[in-house]
């Protein structure tokens, strides 16, 4: 059974052929004016979701998170926190289509891959 966040009905956007616009609602606004208003650690963040992480939606959740915490490393660690979160059902809700379509494991969980996300050093994790 897939995993339901919130579901609306709109055309696809772009090229995002995914299942995303049945989990997620995409929020309108500037991307890039989004991306530039959050701290530098949400941002790098955003780089290294698996999936487009929508920056838009990522400010809306920055702001709340403001509100419930301040502007604190806490807050920014439970945002991180909430994405990391998001990317794993993301990355379920693709995996049960895949299966279901294809009546395969999806190639990443067959190969038990892992999400790479880069170190504090500057260097890819393995």
């Amino acid at each position: 059974m897939t995993t339901k966040i919130r579901t609306k009905s709109y055309p696809q956007p772009f090229n995002d052929r995914t299942v995303r616009h049945e989990i997620w609602q995409r929020f309108e606004g500037n991307d890039w004016e989004a991306f530039d208003q959050l701290p530098p650690s949400i941002r790098k963040r955003l780089n290294e979701h698996v999936y487009d992480a929508w920056s838009v939606n990522a400010l809306m959740l920055w702001k709340h998170y403001k509100r419930v915490y301040g502007r604190t490393a806490r807050a920014e660690r439970a945002l991180i926190k909430y994405l990391d979160y998001c990317e794993r059902l993301e990355r379920k809700a693709f995996s049960e289509r895949y299966t279901a379509q294809c009546g395969t494991l999806y190639p990443h969980d067959a190969a038990r891959a892992t999400v790479l996300r880069t170190s504090k050093g500057g260097q890819e994790s393995v």
